[in-house]
């Protein structure tokens, strides 16, 4: 007897062995073989069907797999949105936050709008070599053959390019803060997704004439990062400084009111980067997103590391606000080069980020362009370096993770010079485009609707003359004038 307890019921159930002939036991055996060989016959006869037809099977599964690598990461880039309203928020003072917040908040809808009726189109679509001119609002589907090499559909595709659209206007917000016009800004961001950042996209993403003549940049060094950094310059340039940030060329401190935010904002935009690099892979091709995942990180840490030293050395204290940059300006310089390059010299570029974002902001501030977030050194200065080390440091063509072969190996590996100077070529094309088209959009506005809200807005704040509410209404700091003693 074989006794056991039933764990509903604790009553003792009994079964009763059975015993089978040895003969029996034979003809079961031998039925049992029967029908396992029937079993692997009928999927011999399965097997035996076209192969295409497993083809389209493995074929199915990876464009779901692929796409469902891609809409993560996307989504990554999307949460990037946050750590870019948060770092902002925190970098100025407290009486400016709603706006910046709202600026942060309404960015992506207007990028979703103008993305979708042009620019998508205009930077993707099938045209000339400098602009694309089918497939406006998303249509028709076989409008962008310059995206036919990932194999992911195309609402993917067109969500993907769109969070690093958004990405790009976003940029411009930091610069800009504390005086800038709403209205303006919204103006100004439907035309940089609308027109001026498609083109150049177009340039080096979408079959045009810079991918055509030898120009890389993986992940948007220059494509999304220098763009919107020209675009913060010109801004920041026509709108002149903030009240009270310049006395003579004393550049006066106009402290952020929470560096709390600002770092949780960072570590958000870290995180982010894991989806920015990596997924512009498109694919989910494992050698190659961790390959890219441990350059990014590398460099992000580099540039942390190098800024505090760099900061510390100059300021006699490690600055918290320049080692958030730091980590900024190694991400923003790898995002070019982090699929050509191996993890030594993604090291190496990262610090070099830090070290420059902390001399970059000192310099700007000595020109008298008033940047609160450092948003120009970050994404235009590291952004211009990051594409300049795809020609120094370039692992060269079918060496590491590319599409199409890759950059040619870099200088400083043993390569030419030909690459860099492609590199030079990109860059400078690329600023001298978008300073025109953007000092054109800026000086229309500026000339007729104005771009800077009054004296007395920007005293008072912008959340309450902008926008009638406090981001902090019950801790609002309030002067009282002393009492006179008799």
């Amino acid at each position: 007897m074989v006794k056991l307890r039933s764990k509903s019921t604790s009553k003792k159930i009994q079964f009763k062995k059975s015993r089978l002939s040895p003969s029996l036991q034979n003809c079961l055996l031998f039925a049992a073989t029967i029908v396992l060989l029937w079993g692997f016959a009928a999927l011999a006869q399965d097997a035996s069907q076209p192969i295409e037809a497993m083809d389209a099977d493995v074929k199915k599964l990876k464009v779901a797999l692929d796409t469902i690598w891609v809409i993560f990461t996307a989504c990554l880039v999307f949460f990037m949105n946050a750590g870019f309203g948060m770092l902002e928020a925190g970098f100025c003072r407290q009486k400016n936050t709603v706006n910046i917040l709202a600026k942060n908040l309404i960015v992506f809808a207007l990028s979703t709008i103008a993305f979708w009726i042009t620019g998508f189109a205009i930077m993707f679509g099938d045209g000339t070599p400098f602009f694309g001119t089918k497939g406006f609002l998303v249509h028709p589907p076989d409008a962008f053959s310059s995206l036919d090499w990932t194999v992911v559909p195309l609402n993917a595709k067109f969500f993907f390019q769109l969070v690093f659209a958004g990405t790009a206007a976003t940029i411009v917000s930091g610069a800009v803060a504390e005086r800038i016009k709403f209205g303006a800004f919204i103006i100004f961001s439907l035309f940089l997704v609308a027109i001026a950042y498609p083109i150049t996209g177009h340039w080096i993403w979408g079959g045009g004439w810079l991918q055509n003549f030898g120009f890389w940049d993986f992940a948007g060094s220059t494509v999304v990062h220098s763009v919107g950094g020209w675009a913060a310059l010109t801004g920041a340039f026509l709108l002149g400084p903030r009240i009270g940030k310049f006395q003579g060329d004393e550049s006066l401190p106009l402290p952020g009111h929470n560096l709390s935010i600002s770092t949780l904002g960072c570590l958000i935009l870290w995180l982010g980067w894991f989806g920015f690099n990596p997924g512009s892979t498109m694919a989910a091709d494992a050698e190659a997103i961790t390959h890219i995942l441990l350059t990014t990180n590398l460099a992000a840490a580099t540039g942390a590391f190098a800024a505090t030293l760099t900061s510390w050395q100059q300021f006699g204290k490690p600055d918290l606000t320049m080692i958030i940059n730091g980590v900024l300006a190694g991400l923003v310089a790898i995002t070019a080069p982090c699929a050509f390059v191996s993890l030594w010299p993604a090291a190496i570029i990262g610090a070099i980020a830090g070290i420059i974002v902390v001399f970059s902001v000192d310099l700007f501030d000595r020109w008298k362009i008033d940047d609160p977030v450092g948003a120009i050194s970050v994404h235009l200065v590291c952004g211009i370096w990051g594409t300049l080390a795809v020609g120094l440091f370039s692992a060269g063509p079918g060496i590491l993770y590319s599409e199409d072969g890759g950059p040619m190996k870099g200088l400083l590996l043993g390569g030419s010079i030909t690459q860099l100077m492609f590199q030079l070529v990109g860059i400078t094309s690329v600023g001298l485009l978008t300073v025109l088209l953007s000092g054109l959009a800026w000086y229309a506005m500026k000339s007729t609707v104005g771009i800077r809200v009054s004296r007395e807005a920007e005293l008072k704040g912008l959340d309450v003359s902008s926008h009638g509410m406090a981001a902090y209404s019950d801790f609002s700091v309030k002067q009282v004038k002393p009492s006179k003693t008799n």
